[in-house]
């Protein structure tokens, strides 16, 4: 992978997240279904993607909210 650029698997976790869904359960289906991933692995992908200046700069409006509500959750412990 070019250090410039995100892998097709990092842009494909980065859309999943600036899509909408409509109930319970419908993002984990869509995460086994279009990535081939088990959530659990996808969430680790996706919090290790939220530190990527890659990331950062190919998506910041999603990436800037990700960050926010890992934020918020963490100080909520």
């Amino acid at each position: 992978m070019d250090l410039g650029q995100l892998g097709h698997r990092e842009r494909s976790i980065l859309a999943l997240e600036r899509r909408g869904f409509p109930g319970p359960g419908a993002k984990e289906r869509a995460i086994r279904e279009e990535l081939g991933l088990a959530p659990v692995r996808y969430y680790q992908l996706l919090n290790a993607l939220l530190d990527d200046p890659r990331a950062l700069a190919a998506d910041p409006v999603t990436v800037n909210r990700l960050r926010r509500v890992r934020e918020t959750r963490r100080t909520e412990r």
